[in-house]
């Protein structure tokens, strides 16, 4: 590693001979709550060729020729700053007004992302994402993110994500900077990322920054807000599924902030009475016995965000940040049996029966953003994530029987769960305007537990207390990476980077290098094309239950005998920006991932638990997979209307050597051809109309193409007659696996949302409908045998059944200023 850091300062201490004398650099922010900017583009308007972005952290350093500059700074959404300086090696906060009027605002990003080396990446508003209809009408960060090019959905209403062919467990998904290792909410019907808390977000399904590691498919960068410096603002929101609220603001002014966010669904506290009231039973018989009981139960969910930062000075700053969400689901049974009949004499039974099930997350993170001089940036992070999954049942009872009194208890609880700290160093270093370099020290210590079971059990003649099942892990992961976004002329722009990561368990190491190379060539003013090579490793495997909603889904790392994943991933794209401002964004990859893997055919994630003696990696196989397609975004972020088209056609295939006899066959979410129509359009000033309009062809499953009747024949030990009937068992024939394509998907979501300024702050109103034409889109499939009442004939049909048909919603929310 001091090897790697000393080529790193020796590339930058090559680099400084070159750079320019007169560098300034500084933040641009929110002028209304100094919120850092993210990607807001300072430039030179009389030498358009010297400019920069902003980072994940609103810093910029621009070194230039001259020490007197006209510069423009901007924003998608925000008014822009023209502003002459001369340069004295300065540092300046710029802070941008929120504007309506966004055409020329936007034009000037799309020429940014038109001029970056950057390929395949995506950023989504968060003010779009809060007025699009979604179901329940509960805006959720990920079903937006479903509806761009390159990404597949999972189930209908769920917000699991795949990227350009790759499982849910290839997406890296940060809060800032913490990976977030389970996403679902309600067996995936809900995401944990709740709108209000979020500043920003950007998807990168292709041509990764060295910076990106430890998976195979994408990068969703999620940074939450940094609180209001200014006054203290908030919203409260009412829906049919949940409530929530935000708060932030100053606890110094324009020194320190804070935002807290919580989100609760309620359906637990409202079905309580009613359960309460048709739960209890009774029965008695005069004669012989007595039964009374009660049964209580419920389920809810909630999210809880929390954020401080403090400026220290204008080179200093210190971020906390917070993040727990938990699902629960729980039942009681209470059961009480009395027989005073002549057989049992005063026999009484009391037993209490009880079962819960969590899962959820915990993140924490604290970072330290310090400026050294005016061209190095430098974040230090220290991070905690954990996700947990446990389920626990218990009985406590006893029967009593003349003066015999017997006791039981048992209890069972089983866990699985990943735990992670980590360590990070990064910098961005800007020694002249054709170099911006980047470097730094990852490493996390990772905790696996694949699944520990403990049953204790007491009566008047047992007593048990043990633990078995899958035995943790522990490995440490380290990676240095370092990347140079340089131009050569106008025309020519690369990004260049290396990763080298390594991962220890069990007393073997794997050592990785991981290149990556983007190129990006313009075509006059409004024409961009990029070019871009990648390769991944991932350490960390992903095993499923597909039969199950529940997140019994185990993170399991690469050992001795379970090798990494890795992949190689092509990008080409070419960047139209319109003469009218729209972009247009067309992309084809090819991307190949080894070492992937799957459970054998029968085999499931508790097979390793439940009392048996082979372990989890004795029930899984590795394989290759493949994926291929052609993507294409119109994208419209100005005027009246504002949204995208995307339409994607792919190919992703799997081969697993002890998988469908050893057969290629198409992944479960290789879907050929995906449109999606996007947008809002604003009625009136108060009035904005959101529409969802999304078609996908069939995805394949595996599903019994016939029944064999196999014969059983009797067999007789009597010497003078055999029994001449038989039986039969039903055996399905299935053919390949996923060679049954279900039906295409298609549906319509309409909202409309009323704003109305009051006094102390907006009101909103939002009414919409999900599935608006009602269309029986497919979620689980079955055999169905009928009796053609004329022939008499049996006739097997593959029904298809839907869970979400047209479905109406309603909202409240008031954001007071």
């Amino acid at each position: 590693m001091h090897r790697f850091f000393f080529l790193v300062l020796n590339i930058v201490f090559i680099f400084s001979l070159q750079a320019q004398k007169n560098t300034i650099s500084g933040y641009v922010e929110d002028a209304l709550t100094e919120e850092r900017l993210i990607a807001a583009s300072v430039f030179d308007v009389e030498e358009l060729k010297y400019g920069t972005l902003t980072n994940e952290y609103g810093y910029f350093s621009l070194t230039l020729p001259k020490k007197k500059v006209h510069l423009r700074i901007s924003y998608v959404g925000y008014f822009p700053i023209d502003t002459i300086i001369e340069i004295k090696g300065q540092e300046i906060v710029f802070r941008l007004h929120p504007s309506t009027i966004l055409e020329e605002v936007v034009i000037t990003g799309y020429k940014q992302d038109l001029k970056s080396s950057q390929i395949a990446r995506i950023s989504v508003p968060i003010k779009m994402i809060q007025n699009l209809p979604v179901i329940f009408g509960e805006a959720d960060l990920m079903k937006i993110l479903q509806l761009l090019p390159g990404v597949q959905s999972g189930k209908e209403g769920t917000g699991g994500i795949y990227v350009r062919g790759g499982g849910p467990d290839q997406n890296l998904i940060l809060l800032d900077g913490v990976p977030v290792y389970n996403l679902s909410h309600m067996a995936g019907f809900f995401s944990v990322f709740t709108p209000e808390a979020i500043k920003d977000v950007s998807l990168y399904k292709g041509g990764f920054p060295a910076r990106f590691g430890g998976r195979l498919s994408s990068v969703i960068d999620v940074r939450m807000k940094d609180g209001n410096m200014k006054k203290l603002i908030g919203s409260v929101s009412i829906g049919l599924i949940s409530s929530k609220f935000t708060i932030e603001g100053p606890i110094k002014n324009n020194k320190t902030s804070f935002i807290v966010s919580a989100r609760r669904t309620y359906y637990d506290l409202l079905a309580k009475p009613f359960i309460s009231i048709f739960s209890k039973y009774e029965y008695t018989d005069s004669n012989s016995y007595r039964v009374r009981g009660k049964v209580n139960g419920g389920y809810y969910f909630y999210d809880f965000y929390a954020k401080v930062n403090h400026k220290f000075s204008r080179k200093d700053r210190v971020y906390l940040s917070f993040y727990s969400g938990l699902d629960k689901a729980y039942i009681k049974n209470e059961y009480e049996y009395e027989y005073f009949g002549t057989e049992m004499e005063n026999y009484f039974y009391n037993t209490k029966t009880g079962g819960d099930l969590y899962w959820g997350n915990n993140i924490l993170a604290i970072r330290w953003n310090h400026a050294f001089g005016n061209k190095i940036f430098s974040n230090l992070t220290l991070t905690y994530s954990r996700f947990l999954f446990s389920t626990n049942s218990e009985i406590d009872g006893y029967y009593r029987q003349d003066t015999i009194i017997e006791n039981l208890e048992s209890k069972l609880s089983y866990e699985l769960g990943i735990q992670d700290f980590a360590l990070n160093y990064d910098f961005d270093y800007s020694p002249n305007p054709n170099h911006f370099v980047r470097f730094g020290l990852n490493s996390i210590y990772h905790h696996f537990q694949p699944g520990n079971i403990s049953y204790k059990l007491v009566n008047n003649y047992v007593s048990l207390d043990t633990n078995f099942g899958s035995t943790d892990l522990y490995a440490p992961e380290f990676s240095a990476y370092v990347e140079d976004d340089f131009k050569i002329g106008e025309i020519l722009r690369f990004n260049m980077g290396f990763r080298l990561s390594s991962f220890f368990v069990r007393k073997k190491v794997y050592l990785s290098p991981e290149p990556r190379i983007s190129a990006r060539i313009l075509i006059g003013n409004n024409i961009s094309l990029k070019l871009s090579y990648t390769k991944m490793m991932q350490y960390l495997h992903f095993l499923t239950n597909n039969t199950l909603g529940l997140p019994l889904d185990v993170w399991v790392p690469a050992t001795d005998r379970i090798i990494p994943e890795n992949s190689w991933q092509t990008t080409a794209e070419i960047n139209f920006l319109m003469s009218n401002g729209l972009n247009i964004q067309i992309d084809g990859f090819y991307k190949e991932m080894n070492n992937l893997v799957e459970l054998k055919e029968g085999e499931s994630v508790f097979s390793s638990t439940l009392g048996s003696e082979t372990t989890w990696e004795d029930n899984v196989t590795q394989g290759k997979g493949w994926s291929y397609g052609l993507e294409v975004l119109i994208k419209k972020d100005f005027g009246r209307l504002t949204g995208w088209i995307g339409y994607t056609l792919s190919w992703s295939m799997r081969k697993f050597q002890e998988i469908n006899f050893g057969k290629e066959f198409p992944y479960k979410y290789d879907s050929r051809h995906n449109i999606s129509v996007v947008g809002t359009y604003k009625l009136k000033k108060n009035i904005t109309l959101g529409f969802v309009w999304v078609y996908k062809s069939g995805l394949p499953t595996t599903i019994a193409q016939d029944e064999i009747l196999d014969p059983i024949y009797p067999v007789s030990n009597n010497i003078f007659w055999e029994d001449s009937s038989i039986s039969y068992n039903t055996i399905n024939y299935y053919g390949g696996r996923n060679s049954f394509r279900l039906p295409a998907y298609h549906r319509l979501d309409l909202s409309l949302n009323f704003n109305k300024q009051k006094k102390k702050g907006v009101r909103q109103w939002t009414i919409g409908v999900y599935n608006a034409y009602n269309h029986i889109n497919p979620f689980f499939t079955f055999l169905n045998e009928q009796v053609d009442p004329e022939t008499l004939e049996t006739k097997t049909t593959i029904r298809v059944i839907s869970i979400f048909p047209i479905m109406p919603f309603v909202s409240y929310k008031f954001t007071w200023k």
